[in-house]
């Protein structure tokens, strides 16, 4: 990929994961030229063309010969008939990054031949309001440029990391992929609680979800750790120390835990189901 030739990202698929990054590239500075999707839905399109994009097809067309990095951005079970599609049209300048879950890089490999190069994402439903957490996995053989060019893409739609092993990517899943549910879970918990408490509905969930918002980004900025940040909050005989003691006394963390290894391990099955 040459650094005097302004790189072309081209989107397999234009849903609400695909349309964040490329409206997130675009306040980033990335031209629209440089971007093209290809998506059965005519109205996915739309969205993109009236963020000022012109490379656009309902069909794959050719929109991927000059590509240096295609984002899959399908649904996992779409992904072997997407890539047969296109994949005469991709050579060793292209990368792919594959946003699919659980679709292992030996199978992508496979399914598209030749000599692409193959990089794996986990982003996370955040992402659709660039608050996205995204974990990136690339073999060695993938070059410098296009790891490059894959981590804007996903700092596009929020914070991005490196995972070392692919395997890493199943404990990606439990923790951030399917993560924001967890916290929609306790969310709805809370809430539900204070309009028993005699709250209106929609004074607790605000209460509740303006506090979720406070606590992560507090979290977030701190510079000492999550659990000081506990400690500050937690005053000895007073009421946070009554509810987490209430909490701990129903396993709160052996529960949290057992969550996320049975997530991690459902990930790792159906990984080895596509593999």
């Amino acid at each position: 990929m040459s650094s005097e030739v302004a790189p072309v990202i081209a989107f397999l698929g234009a849903g609400n994961m695909a349309g964040a990054m490329i409206s997130g590239l675009i306040a980033e500075g990335i031209s629209p030229n440089q971007l093209r999707a290809s998506d059965p839905s005519d109205a996915a399109l739309a969205r993109l063309e009236a963020m000022g994009l012109s490379h656009l097809s309902t069909s794959p067309d050719t929109l991927y010969e000059d590509a240096d990095l295609v984002v899959a951005a399908v649904k996992p079970q779409v992904i072997p008939a997407a890539l047969t599609a296109i994949k005469d049209q991709l050579g060793p300048r292209t990368a792919l990054l594959s946003i699919a879950a659980g679709i292992p890089i030996s199978s992508l490999q496979s399914q598209l031949g030749g000599d692409v190069s193959v990089i794996r994402c986990m982003p996370n439903t955040p992402a659709m309001i660039g608050l996205g957490a995204s974990a990136l996995y690339a073999p060695d053989s993938v070059d410098a440029a296009h790891r490059e060019l894959a981590e804007q893409v996903t700092n596009a739609a929020g914070k991005t990391v490196w995972v070392t092993r692919e395997d890493l990517l199943d404990a990606v899943t439990a923790v951030s992929g399917s993560g924001p549910a967890y916290f929609f879970a306790l969310i709805e918990a809370i809430a539900r609680t204070g309009t028993e408490l005699g709250l209106e509905e929609e004074v607790a969930m605000a209460l509740t979800v303006q506090t979720a918002l406070g606590a992560a980004s507090l979290a977030a900025q701190a510079t000492e750790p999550v659990a000081t940040l506990r400690e500050n909050v937690t005053s000895p005989g007073g009421t946070t120390e009554q509810a987490l003691q209430s909490l701990q006394a129903h396993d709160f963390d052996a529960a949290v835990a057992e969550a996320v290894r049975q997530c991690a391990a459902r990930a790792k099955a159906l990984g080895e189901e596509f593999g």
